[in-house]
């Protein structure tokens, strides 16, 4: 059964600084394209920032440049650093996973099969 865990939210103010951990069991996530998304209240669940089986990565226009997904295959942990942050990312954190292989350029809420609970992130002013 696959299961997907996030952490590390909380509430930061403006310019700081956090980093989300989502930890798999059932899947290992070198062989999955996998993803991070947010969901603000009263907004569309939307595409943050995605890694291919080969480490290559793409973000959305919102966030490139100040947050980083990575992956560490001997914990089977992904991560999203977020950097810089700034009210408007405020929002529930989703980390996904999908052993389809679509294009980087594919962010939609579709395209995974497996999510995690959501961890919230809060940026005050």
């Amino acid at each position: 059964q696959v299961q997907l865990v996030e952490s590390g939210g909380g509430s930061v103010q403006s310019g700081g600084s956090l980093r989300l951990p989502c930890a798999a069991s059932g899947l290992t996530y070198y062989r999955y394209r996998c993803g991070w998304f947010r969901q603000a209240p009263g907004k569309e669940r939307e595409g943050v920032a995605v890694i291919n089986t080969i480490g290559s990565t793409n973000y959305a226009d919102s966030v490139k440049g100040r947050f980083t997904i990575s992956r560490d295959n001997a914990k089977n942990t992904l991560y999203l650093q977020m950097n810089s942050l700034k009210p408007e990312d405020t929002a529930m954190y989703y980390c996904a996973a999908d052993n389809r292989l679509y294009g980087l350029q594919r962010m939609r809420r579709d395209d995974f099969a497996y999510w995690g609970q959501g961890t919230q992130v809060t940026v005050s002013s």
